[in-house]
């Protein structure tokens, strides 16, 4: 039974939302749920999960649904108690003016004197105008929502620009400014450092091995994926670049994307040639052939861009970096030979992963250990999966694309279907590896090891050669403490890398070796 309520006027962010989401479904009795604002694209996501009722048919954009799909009655009205709940304690803590809540923008840069970014979670249709508002109002932006056009995103970047202002997005959901961790980030260690990425679990990858190799973050500047297409002409990006050029607190930059249009990528050179500070780039994918300056840095992976920015940030040279991955790839040969050697009849893997940038890095990677790998957001397009849920073969699969977020939270916060993934696949006799990736900090799920653990319990006794490696993106300070993830994990019998790159070299090396038994 499908039960619905529809809350006239309430607005919550996507985040908080996801959340709420996330802990109704763990409710007993409820079989799958949706806290979403009633907009047309919520709506669209709403009837894919079977969850479309004729009451949020006729809600409005600034109208929230709650949807539940429930064994009992009792249990769908214990959902909507909670949801209640929850929603409450969020709206509960109070606001900066003795506790009292903004009625409207103009009113919220009132309360907050001296304010200079805002960050916007909103829908898509709103969020366009909601922007320009902030940016006419001299306040930088920091643009979470999607389903805003390439037109409008445009239109914004060349206001900001005009003004002197920073606008970071659309779907921009990772920055760290003056040390303060933004929406999906890391609690990282301040230093010289100064990132611009066009992804965002590649910034949070990058900021989080640079920050536990001793070195520390400046500024973290993400600029929405599509920055760096033909049609916005990396607007941000080449903005952000000036602006850490120009900043004292930074002495080394790192540039991380997946491949711009080869205009906007002459466009970035140009601008990394007039820098005079250490620039090292990452292009998942793709690659820089010419001769750009003697002191810029082309890698291949995250962890190679992370680690030369954080041996130049330390005053030591590249070469370090090349060591401490020799040294990993010493450590990831020894223990593939030791997993290889369990394969009798299992010869594939598969990728389940949170993080889209570690999708592609998998795909920069696997290749040239095991050979074809497909995917549902392939670098190549002929190596498209044509069903996401029926996997075969060596594959890797984005959890966070649209047809596995469809009227649930981002799978960073909640783990269930990838859990039940992780089970099925463990139940096929040809899957050797199973790679994860465990991304943590501000608005990632909080108990990651009460939610993944006893899936991989299950796994491991469902499938005695199975082997499961993974990273975990994360620092000691990330509200989740890194190293004790780690440990628990370790206890479960997961293999874990320092980086999702060594992840994807050990767990191909294991498909590697056993394919030659």
């Amino acid at each position: 039974m499908i039960k619905t309520i529809i809350k006239k006027g309430a607005y919550y962010d996507s985040v908080s939302l996801m959340q709420v989401a996330k802990k109704l479904n763990t409710l007993d009795g409820v079989i799958d749920s949706a806290v979403v604002m009633a907009t047309k694209e919520n709506k669209g996501i709403i009837k894919a999960s079977g969850l479309l009722t004729p009451e949020i048919l006729k809600a409005g954009d600034s109208d929230l649904a709650i949807a539940v799909s429930a064994k009992t009655p009792a249990a769908a009205e214990a959902a909507f108690k909670a949801a209640d709940e929850l929603l409450n304690k969020k709206t509960a803590g109070g606001g900066a003016a003795a506790g009292r809540k903004a009625s409207g923008l103009e009113d919220a840069v009132k309360m907050l004197d001296g304010a200079n970014l805002a960050v916007i979670s909103v829908a898509g249709r709103f969020a366009g105008a909601l922007a320009a508002d902030c940016l006419e109002k001299n306040l930088n932006v920091m643009l979470f929502s999607d389903n805003v056009s390439m037109e409008t995103e445009l239109e914004l970047k060349r206001a900001a620009l005009k003004k002197g202002l920073l606008m970071m997005g659309p779907d921009c959901g990772t920055a760290i400014i003056n040390g303060a961790p933004i929406a999906f980030a890391n609690s990282v260690q301040r230093g010289n450092v100064g990132v611009v990425a066009a992804s965002g679990t590649g910034l949070q990858e990058v900021t989080a091995l640079i920050s536990n190799e001793g070195a520390g973050i400046s500024q973290a500047i993400g600029t929405g994926s599509r920055d760096v297409k033909l049609e916005i002409g990396a607007i941000t990006m080449l903005q952000a670049l000036k602006l850490l050029a120009a900043d004292s607190g930074t002495e080394v930059i790192a540039i991380v994307s997946k491949p711009p249009h080869p205009q906007v990528l002459a466009k970035i050179l140009a601008e990394v040639k007039k820098i005079k500070k250490p620039v090292v780039a990452v292009l998942l994918g793709g690659e820089i052939k010419e001769k750009v300056k003697a002191d810029f840095y082309p890698a291949k992976t995250l962890e190679e861009a992370a680690l030369k920015a954080a041996c130049l940030g330390k005053g030591r040279g590249i070469g370090k970096a090349r060591e401490i991955i020799y040294d990993m790839n010493l450590k990831a040969e020894a223990l593939a030979k030791k997993e290889a050697a369990k394969k009798k009849k299992s010869r594939c893997l598969r990728g389940l992963f949170s993080g889209g940038t570690f999708v592609s890095e998998a795909q920069v990677i696997l290749p040239e250990l095991i050979g074809e790998v497909r995917s549902n957001a392939p670098l190549d397009k002929k190596f498209k999966l044509k069903d996401s849920l029926k996997l075969s073969g060596h594959a890797v699969i984005d959890m966070g694309e649209d047809e596995f977020t469809v009227g649930r939270p981002h799978p960073m916060i909640d783990f269930s279907l990838r859990n039940r993934m992780i089970i099925s696949e463990s139940k096929r006799p040809e899957v050797a590896v199973i790679l994860l990736d465990l991304v943590l900090g501000y608005g990632a799920n909080l108990k990651p090891l009460e939610d993944i653990t006893p899936a991989i319990t299950e796994a491991f006794i469902r499938n005695r050669e199975l082997s499961i490696v993974a990273s975990v993106t994360g620092t000691e300070t990330d509200p989740q403490v890194r190293s004790r993830v780690v440990k628990s994990l370790e206890a479960a019998g997961v293999l874990v890398m320092p980086s999702n790159a060594g992840a994807c070299r050990l767990a191909g090396e294991i498909i590697r070796l056993a394919a030659k038994k």
